[in-house]
């Protein structure tokens, strides 16, 4: 079966260790027995091959994240990369005719949609392995997956059931309602809306062609930066009239604010941590090389990383978005599918980088119109290639780069590597990529 993965989010609730690049989904939060950490994306794909071993995993994303996904996933995973961001639907479209243009899958096969960061178990997914099965079985022809409500919650939307059985018809939908309302759907036998959904193939590609005009990959590529930004419930759920449910009762949390990722954390604390013995439902997270003492603290959230530092009620973090959408900064730590960066140092007309690349990787063979860039290899060993010249580096070597000059790093080992860059204009629009031309 073919399982598509929603990649998105902004990465403000979850400030300071998440930003524009590195959402919530790509933090190293879930210890493994090795005693590292797995981010919410590689705990989701693990589970989905677990739970359903021939599921095809498509992960529909913008831009921006790919080089987070590919570090992360290597190729166990397809990418549906949009050009820009214009909600679920177009989103939804795309990779639904990326997967029959591309990956050649017929219109007849079912495809299942899940958010690529939701708190759950195992059984999650053998449930959303059965919601493709009744998809593909033609039971309606839209299946959503609806979870059992373990309170009146007003942050979620409502399925309204014909009735409670384990599948079952839907007759409406409500929006989030106030805690009273939210009882009554319950009593009725409503469910969360989870964002699940199962179709078969062709379902959404003429959906696609009636409210998009076009529903082949490469045409909705080309326009897709002029489309409406439309939700996929929306544009479809909202006006289909044959749509089913099926229950799920299982554990599920959307981790989408600081208050809840807590509830879910296995240690109080992360990182280089020291807390008295006064310290109460207080939960520290420190991704910095400084020690971090937390004396006394009631039910706070402290957080700090490369993009700043954190201290919150844990009630008052959810209400943190507006606060952090004011911070203007450049991203100050991002994944790439070659490594990572760490902004160290910024100051008029220079930027200090940490650059570790990861064996058997390269950066991208470009250059740069208005700065200089000046390599300290740190540690590891590779090669340059300047202007289509290659030579070793190594331990201490220093690699000059004038303005102009096209270059790239290779790491034949785990390299690390300061980077000083030099211009009065530094800007990451100020990069050309070039194909490789090596003289020997």
């Amino acid at each position: 079966m073919h399982i598509v993965l929603l990649s998105g989010g902004s990465g403000k609730r979850l400030w300071p260790l998440s930003n524009d690049i590195r959402s919530k989904q790509f933090i190293p939060l879930f210890r493994q027995n090795d005693g590292s950490r797995h981010s919410m994306a590689q705990r989701v794909c693990e589970q989905v091959r677990h739970a359903i071993p021939d599921a095809k995993i498509t992960i529909a994303t913008s831009k921006a994240q790919v080089s987070a996904l590919r570090s992360q996933l290597g190729d166990l995973v397809d990418i549906s990369v949009e050009p820009c961001r214009r909600d679920t639907f177009p989103a939804i479209a795309l990779v639904s005719a990326y997967l029959h243009d591309v990956k050649g899958v017929g219109c007849d096969e079912a495809v299942a949609v899940c958010p690529v960061d939701p708190y759950v178990e195992d059984g999650y997914f053998s449930s959303v392995h059965r919601l493709a099965q009744l998809a593909a079985d033609g039971a309606a022809s839209l299946m959503l997956m609806g979870i059992e409500p373990s309170y009146p919650s007003e942050k979620y939307g409502y399925i309204m059931p014909q009735d409670k059985e384990p599948v079952s018809r839907v007759l409406s939908f409500r929006e989030k309602p106030d805690e009273a309302a939210a009882k009554r759907y319950i009593e009725q036998g409503a469910l969360w809306n989870s964002g699940v959904f199962a179709y078969r193939l062709g379902y959404v590609l003429t959906r696609a062609h009636t409210l998009l005009g076009c529903a082949d990959y490469k045409s909705l590529f080309s326009i897709y930066d002029r489309l409406e930004k439309i939700s996929f419930d929306y544009a479809v759920v909202e006006r289909e009239k044959n749509i089913g449910v099926l229950r799920y009762a299982g554990a599920w949390k959307d981790l989408g604010t600081w208050n809840t990722l807590t509830e879910i954390m296995e240690e109080a604390s992360l990182g280089d941590v020291t807390m008295d013995e006064r310290c109460r439902s207080t939960h520290v997270v420190n991704e910095l090389d400084v020690p971090i003492l937390v004396m006394g603290g009631q039910d706070l959230i402290v957080a700090a990383s490369p993009e700043g530092i954190l201290v919150a009620d844990k009630a008052a973090s959810s209400h943190m978005k507006p606060y952090v959408e004011q911070i203007s900064q450049p991203v100050m730590f991002a994944e790439k599918s070659w490594g990572s960066f760490r902004i160290i140092d910024v100051e008029e007309g220079s930027l200090t980088i940490k650059v570790t690349l990861n064996a058997g990787h390269a950066m991208n063979y470009h250059s740069h119109a208005r700065r200089r860039e000046i390599w300290t290899v740190v540690s590891g060993s590779g090669t340059v290639l300047l202007d289509g010249k290659e030579r070793a580096v190594g331990s201490g070597d220093i690699v000059d780069i004038p303005v102009g000059m096209k270059h790239k790093i290779s790491a034949e080992e785990h390299m690390v590597v300061i980077e000083v860059q030099i211009g009065e204009d530094i800007v990451k629009e100020d990069k050309i990529k070039w194909s490789e031309e090596v003289v020997r």
